[in-house]
C-alpha cells in the first residue's frame, strides 16, 4: 500500500500490490488448511482411542466372569486374574478417566462422563462416534443405550484421559485459533474493502473490493433434529468485522415466548432475540423462509471459514483507488481568510456529490457566520442558513469538509469530481494507515481495540500460553502419578531389594541345612564303620 502511494501512477507498484495480497491470500488458507487438518486428524484420533475403551472394557468384563467363578470355586481371590484386570483398568485409565466400584461377588463396575455405565459386572457397553447433529465439520462421542447411541456432553469427557484431551483440545484451543485466524482474514478484507470503496481508481471511477469473502462465512447450520414441519431456514451475513468475536453461537427458538435465545459459546452470554432480522456482534441473523417450532436449534460459526474463504477479488491492478474521488477549492473572488482542507469520502453507499461524479457543489457564506450549500450542477439547493463553526466538519451527499478561518460574505467553496486525478493518493494512504489502526475487537462501546497484527499475536500469544500450561500440567501429573504408584507399591508391591535380601537369607539358611545334613550322615557313615 505504501508503495503505491509514493507513486500512484505506477502499474508496476500497482501489480506489486496484488502480488503481495495474493500471498497474504494463500498464507491465510494454509494456515487454515493445517488446522483442518488437525481437526480432521482429531477424529482419526478419537476412533482410534474408542476402539481401545471399547477393547478394554470387553476384556474387564471376560476377567470378571473369571473372578467371580474362580472364587467361588477355590473360595480364594485368584490373584493372577486380579493383576490383569487391574492392569486393564490401569491402561482403560490412560484413554478415558473411569470410575471403579467393587461388588459382593469381586466383580468391578466401570462408570465414564457423569455416570454412564462402561462395564456392569459381566456386560459392557460401548462408545462410538457419530457426527455432530449441529456442527456438520465435527464429529461426537456417543455412548450405547438400549440399542440406540445418545450424546455424551463433550465437556463431561474432557478431565482425563487421551479422549479427554483430545476433546479439550478441539473444544478449548483448534475451534478458537481457527476462529480467531478467520476473523483477520474477515477483518482485513472487510477494512479494506470499504477504504478502496471510498476511492477513486485508475480509470476514474469509485474503487471496488480488492478481497473477496465469497464462500460460506458467516455460517449457520441447522440442527439435524428440527423439526421439520415449519422447516425453517435462517441465514447469516457479516455487518461489521470490528463487532466480531472469535466465539462459535447457538441459537434457539421458543414458541411460547416467540423468541429466539442466542447464546456465545465461550462464555454463555444470551441475548434473546424478539424477531429477525436482527444483528448481534457484527452477525446479522435473518429468517429466510419457512416458519420456526418450538425447540429448533442453529449453530452460527461467524468466523470459522474466514481465513478459508478469503480470496483477492480483482487481477486489474487499475482497480486499486489510491486517489479521493473530491477535491475542493477556494472561490478566487474571495476576500475573507477562510480555508477549505482536501477532504474526505464517508460512504460508498452514496456516490460523492450525489451523482455519477459529475457534480459540484458550491459553499456560498450570506455572512461571516452561515452559509448556503447548493449542487451547482443541478441547480438545487441543498442547505440554507447553516450556522458556520471555524474548523467544523460540513457533510453533504456522502463526503465531509472542513472550512477554517474567517470568510467574508458571498466567499464561495466547491467541492468536485477529482477529474483526471491519477496521480491523487490520498486513499491510498487512508489504505496503508490501516495498518496500524484499531480496526477490529470491539470493546463495550462500539469502539476497535486492536489491530489485524494484534489480533493475530493475541491468536499467537495464546496458543503458546497453552502450549506452556499443557507442559506445566502434564509435568504436575506425571509426579503426582508417580507418588501414586510410589505409594501402591509400598502398601501392596513388591520391594525388589527386599525379596533379593530374602532370597540371599534363605540360600544361605540353604546352604547350613545342607551342610548340617552332609555333617551328620558323614557321623552316621563313621559310627557304622566302627567294629
Amino acid at each position: 500500500m505504501h508503495t503505491v502511494a509514493n507513486d500512484p501512477t505506477s502499474v508496476a507498484g500497482r501489480q506489486s500490490l496484488l502480488s503481495g495480497a495474493e500471498a497474504l491470500v494463500s498464507r491465510f488458507q494454509s494456515i487454515n488448511a493445517r488446522l483442518d487438518d488437525i481437526r480432521n486428524g482429531i477424529d482419526t484420533q478419537l476412533d482410534a482411542v474408542i476402539t481401545n475403551i471399547n477393547s478394554y472394557g470387553a476384556q474387564i468384563s471376560a476377567l470378571n466372569q473369571k473372578i467371580v467363578a474362580a472364587q467361588s470355586l477355590a473360595g480364594q481371590p485368584p490373584n493372577d486374574l486380579l493383576d490383569q484386570r487391574d492392569q486393564l483398568i490401569a491402561n482403560l485409565n490412560e484413554q478415558i478417566r473411569v470410575t471403579t466400584v467393587t461388588q459382593d461377588d469381586g466383580s468391578y463396575n466401570i462408570f465414564i462422563g457423569n455416570g454412564q455405565t462402561l462395564v456392569v459386572g459381566a456386560s459392557t457397553f460401548t462408545l462410538a462416534l457419530q457426527d455432530d447433529p449441529s456442527d456438520l465439520e465435527q464429529k461426537n462421542v456417543v455412548y450405547s443405550q438400549g440399542g440406540s447411541y445418545v450424546t455424551i456432553p463433550q465437556t463431561l469427557l474432557e478431565n482425563g484421559g487421551v479422549l479427554g484431551g483430545l476433546i479439550s483440545f478441539r473444544r478449548n484451543t483448534l475451534e478458537g485459533a481457527q476462529n480467531a485466524l478467520g476473523r483477520v482474514a474477515i477483518g482485513l478484507a472487510q477494512t479494506v474493502n470499504n477504504q478502496n470503496q471510498l476511492g477513486q481508481d485508475l480509470n476514474g471511477a469509485l474503487g471496488g473490493n480488492l478481497f473477496s469473502l465469497a464462500g460460506t462465512s458467516p455460517t449457520i447450520y441447522a440442527n439435524n433434529g428440527n423439526s421439520s414441519s415449519g422447516a425453517a431456514v435462517l441465514t447469516a451475513t457479516l455487518s461489521s468485522a470490528a463487532a466480531l468475536t472469535t466465539s462459535n453461537y447457538t441459537l434457539q427458538y421458543s414458541s411460547a415466548s416467540s423468541n429466539y435465545t442466542l447464546t456465545r459459546v465461550s462464555d454463555g452470554t444470551q441475548t434473546v432475540i424478539s424477531s429477525l432480522p436482527s444483528t448481534v456482534d457484527g452477525v446479522t441473523i435473518a429468517l429466510s423462509s419457512g416458519t420456526p417450532t418450538n425447540g429448533d436449534q442453529w449453530l452460527l460459526l461467524p468466523t470459522r471459514f474466514g481465513a478459508r474463504d478469503i480470496s483477492v477479488a480483482t487481477t486489474d491492478p487499475n482497480k486499486i483507488a489510491a486517489a479521493a474521488p473530491i477535491r475542493t477549492a477556494e472561490g478566487t473572488a474571495n476576500t475573507g481568510n477562510g480555508n477549505i482542507n482536501l477532504g474526505s469520502v464517508n460512504t460508498a453507499s452514496q456516490p460523492p456529490l450525489n451523482s455519477n461524479l459529475q457534480n459540484s457543489v458550491t459553499i456560498t457564506f450570506t455572512s461571516a457566520s452561515s452559509f448556503t450549500v447548493t449542487d451547482t450542477t443541478l441547480s438545487s439547493t441543498l442547505a440554507t442558513g447553516v450556522t458556520y463553526t471555524s474548523g467544523g466538519s460540513i457533510t453533504y451527499n456522502g463526503w465531509t469538509v472542513a472550512i477554517s478561518g474567517v470568510p467574508a460574505t458571498s466567499d464561495t467553496f466547491t467541492i468536485a469530481t477529482n477529474t483526471g486525478g491519477i496521480g491523487d493518493n490520498r486513499n491510498a494512504l487512508a489504505l496503508a494507515t490501516l495498518q496500524t489502526s484499531n480496526k477490529l475487537a470491539n470493546n463495550s462501546a462500539g469502539t476497535p481495540t486492536t489491530t489485524y497484527q494484534g489480533a493475530y499475536a493475541q491468536l499467537v500469544s495464546s496458543i503458546g500460553n497453552k502450549t506452556r500450561e499443557t507442559q506445566v500440567n502434564s509435568a504436575a501429573q506425571q509426579t503426582l502419578l508417580n507418588d501414586t504408584k510410589s505409594t501402591q507399591q509400598q502398601l501392596s508391591g513388591v520391594n525388589l531389594d527386599e525379596e533379593a535380601a530374602n532370597l540371599l537369607r534363605f540360600q544361605q539358611a540353604y546352604q547350613a541345612a545342607a551342610k548340617m545334613v552332609q555333617i551328620g550322615s558323614t557321623l552316621f557313615d563313621t559310627i557304622l564303620g566302627i567294629r
